[in-house]
């Protein structure tokens, strides 16, 4: 029996062996503090699927094709979409790794500890991890560096507003801006904040409780690269990845080879590459019919309905807290009064939006960005469609015959411009004029952060505190509306130094009513996830991130 360091395990074990805990948040809370998952999955009574699907003989050779946006990346510590994190995690890799099952396990660490206050993190790397280039192993100072960049708010990862509230501190720079306000920075809260305790040993001495680092190590820009190549990535870029990337052109594709010395298991595949099919959905339902490729990265339900019946196609779902949400600059004029904003909330009827525009594959959102399926999620009063009651908030604000404004969006996945016109159709019904920008995929990455009105998918992520930091923190890097409030803040940094999720849910029924009152999103739904893929590749295994892991894909002859 694996020896277990945090004092809190056998209350947990005792919970679960009395019934007052459920396996899946016994799983989730005992690797969280350092249990190995096999270890943990065992003392549930249940088998690891992640070891069972390890296990499997998986025939060697062959190319594997899917189809995916190949998208320009300037930096990996910036990634900020699915499929730009996609083309990069088959080269570069991550201390962490979460599975399907929401589970959060060790990967290019051997293990972590956690300190009773949830203040001290001990991340052990493992000892036979090479990079590709020169075979050097991989180091604590490796580690250390990759940490430490992404905290510099020069580099602008969205991994600071993660950190932050932890191990970075906001500080003011003593500057104003042009509006006289104070300038703002970040920086690590003391000089040990991320400190090497030997060659394989790294510690994080936070200032506050946190208890999602094994899941902040694995969002989609925390990539531990090669210090010598200071975040420079392209073709024959260094990793300790299964796969080097051979070619890459944005907007066309990104070929991959085998790494003959990858530490891990697999790769299994001769070749793998990603074929960009561009914006028109019809583009991948041909590629498919024709095996130009053998999946895509994802498929909307029209695309489904119109694949499943390929002889050769197999189609995957996941339960996911995948979404979309129609954002607002609370400092545009128009979005200042928060009776705007509300008003905007009460317009939508959320079921009619999802039968339209997901084909009824999805579940009605709340306006928080908080998932029934999130440990902490707190059932909060419901509310419906309120015309008359929207009317009157705008009225209020100094709208009484509404107002008109522009929404960007992009045509891609064809579900997002579906959602967009019909959230516009049912806006006119309070008196207010929509018009839907729809701009070429590659000019709204350009500024999905900066347009005042937008559209904007949010992927999947286990915990609720992590979507919140990253969406709605101030200053937060990926705080797409410039939403700000201390009261929020206060009370999202309280959250994610609870461990147990009820009590932690009674903070969280705060925050999210102050999502409701103030927040700057409309969010219709919460989306099922799917793709298809030919039936040939085996180990495939659809990740609610939309996460795509080619070493571990074979093709069946």
């Amino acid at each position: 029996m694996e020896k277990f360091t945090h004092p809190y395990i056998p209350t947990l074990v005792k919970d679960l062996t009395e019934g007052g805990l459920n396996r899946r948040e016994f799983l989730r809370k005992a690797t969280l503090l350092g249990v190995s998952a096999a270890a943990a999955y065992s003392l549930a009574g249940v088998v690891d699927p992640l070891g069972v699907a390890q296990a499997q003989d998986m025939p060697k050779g062959g190319t594997v094709r899917i189809g995916m946006r190949c998208m320009e990346i300037k930096d990996p510590h910036l990634a900020d979409f699915a499929e730009r994190s996609n083309v990069i995690r088959q080269v570069c890799e991550f201390l962490t790794f979460t599975g399907r099952d929401n589970i959060t396990r060790p990967y290019l660490l051997e293990k972590w500890e956690v300190s009773e206050d949830l203040k001290t993190w001990t991340l052990h790397v493992r000892k036979d991890v090479k990079w590709r280039k020169g075979g050097r192993p991989l180091t604590a100072d490796d580690v250390v560096w990759n940490l430490k960049r992404v905290c510099d708010p020069a580099i602008g990862s969205s991994m600071l507003g993660l950190f932050t509230g932890y191990l970075v501190q906001e500080f003011e720079t003593g500057e104003k801006d042009d509006k006289g306000n104070p300038k703002k920075s970040s920086k690590l809260w003391a000089d040990n904040a991320i400190e090497k305790v030997d060659d394989y040993t790294v510690r994080l001495n936070a200032f506050a409780p946190q208890i999602a680092v094994p899941e902040h190590l694995f969002h989609y820009p925390m990539f531990i690269l090669d210090p010598q190549e200071n975040g420079v990535f392209g073709a024959g870029a260094n990793g300790t990845g299964p796969f080097e990337m051979t070619e890459f052109t944005v907007g066309k594709n990104a070929k991959y080879k085998p790494n003959t010395d990858y530490w891990g298991d697999g790769p299994y595949l001769d070749a793998f590459e990603f074929i960009d099919l561009g914006d028109n959905p019809g583009a991948s339902i041909a590629a498919m019919a024709s095996k130009q490729v053998d999946g895509l990265s994802e498929a909307d339900a029209v695309q489904v309905n119109a694949m499943q019946g390929f002889p050769h196609v197999a189609v995957h779902n996941v339960e996911t807290t995948q979404t979309v949400v129609a954002r607002m600059h609370p400092t545009e004029d128009v979005f200042k009064d928060k009776r705007v904003r509300q008003a905007m909330r009460l317009a939508i009827d959320r079921n009619a939006v999802i039968q339209t525009a997901l084909l009824g594959a999805g579940t009605p959102a709340e306006d928080h960005h908080v998932a029934p399926s999130h440990p902490e999620y707190a059932a909060l009063p419901k509310y419906e469609r309120n015309i008359e009651k929207a009317k009157a908030l705008l009225a209020e604000a100094g709208y009484p015959d509404g107002f008109e404004f522009d929404m960007v969006t992009r045509p891609d996945p064809i579900w997002e411009l579906n959602t967009a016109q019909l959230l516009a159709q049912q806006f006119k019904d309070i008196g207010v004029t929509i018009n839907i920008k729809s701009l070429p995929s590659a000019q709204y990455w350009e500024v999905w952060t900066t347009a005042p009105f937008s559209l904007t998918a949010w992927g999947h992520r286990p915990l609720a505190i992590m979507t919140l930091s990253l969406a709605y923190r101030s200053n937060a890097a990926w705080n797409e509306s410039g939403y700000s409030n201390p009261e929020f803040d206060s009370l999202l940094t309280q959250a994610e130094g609870i461990l147990d999720p009820k009590e932690r849910s009674k903070v969280m029924a705060k925050i999210e009513a102050i999502m409701q009152d103030d927040g700057p999103i409309v969010q219709p739904f919460w989306r099922v996830f799917s793709t298809v893929m030919d039936k040939k590749i085996q180990g495939f295994e659809l990740h609610p991130s939309q996460y795509i892991s080619a070493h571990k894909y074979a093709v069946q002859a």
